[in-house]
């Protein structure tokens, strides 16, 4: 175990820094040797055979091509809880914790008058199902609904309901196009919609991570320059029609846009509208009712 630290840090010191470094070398040896981080730092003389060694350097060699650490070991951690990820959806990212949070936070308890009544969730652009799994890990009393447009991603997302053992209703749907929602789910109203959307513009690719342009979904990250709120107004329509009277609305926003966002929501009669900011002091989560 000793000699795999020494040996990651030489192969990788010229593509990352120390303290990088340092971080993959732990996340490399507990998921090569599936042990946790703790077990990692007392067992430096632990014994790896040959197919771990094999295993490290395969993944050495994706990290010098720039590949996210979270594809090359397959998962990540969000909100405390292991999701996998591939290229077919987004890495969740820790602001988007944050608006799980103010979810969990502002979900009543089940009325004891309404007996058999739950609390109807709906994700779109579920990508990992990082937003919905937490939330029905976390709100059991919750119904939760998630869609994507894309299949490939929905089959991640089953994945990560079943590794973190809950229920999720997924289905495929193209917010964007005005199309009623597939049987059995097109006369359900909600309580509350969450949506993490594409809100990057085209022009801000040139200040992004090459590990981010170079393998992340691109149809989970862009908009058109011309059209920033894309995603933000047509899902505020789409809630005006699936939202229950005071119901929720929750979005990750960029931004640059944020306070362009929340008055697209105010001119389209949403009330309470709140634009928050996330630990780092960006704005970042708006809050609606119905």
């Amino acid at each position: 175990m000793k000699t795999a630290f020494h040996f990651i840090r030489e192969q990788l010191q010229d593509f990352y820094p120390d303290d990088e470094i340092k971080s993959f070398s732990y996340w490399m040896l507990e998921s090569v040797c599936r042990i946790d981080k703790l077990s990692v730092f007392r067992n430096k003389d632990k014994q790896l055979n040959s197919n771990e060694y094999l295993r490290i350097q395969t993944m050495i060699e994706e990290l010098k091509k720039n590949r996210p650490i979270q594809y090359v070991l397959g998962e990540t951690e969000f909100y405390g809880l292991k999701f996998k990820v591939d290229e077919n959806v987004l890495i969740p990212r820790p602001e988007t914790e944050e608006l799980v949070e103010w979810i969990i936070k502002e979900t009543p308890p089940p009325d004891p008058l309404q007996r058999g009544r739950k609390c109807k969730v709906l994700d779109i652009g579920t990508g990992s199902g990082c937003i919905v799994v937490s939330l029905a890990k976390h709100l059991p009393d919750a119904e939760v609904y998630a869609l994507d447009i894309s299949n490939e991603a929905i089959d991640v997302a089953r994945q990560n309901a079943r590794l973190n053992q809950v229920e999720v209703h997924f289905f495929q749907h193209d917010i964007l196009k005005d199309e009623p929602l597939p049987s059995p789910f097109a006369d359900i109203v909600f309580d509350c919609i969450v949506s993490n959307p594409p809100y990057v513009t085209l022009k801000e690719k040139s200040a992004m991570a090459k590990n981010v342009l170079d393998f992340e979904p691109h149809q989970a990250l862009f908009v058109p320059d011309e059209n920033p709120l894309l995603f933000y107004e047509r899902i505020a329509d789409f809630a005006h029609n699936r939202l229950k009277e005071a119901g929720s609305l929750y979005l990750e926003t960029n931004s640059l846009y944020g306070h362009v966002a929340a008055k697209a929501l105010e001119d389209k009669k949403f009330s309470s509208v709140q634009l928050i900011k996330d630990i780092s002091g960006n704005d970042r989560i708006i809050i609606a009712k119905l």
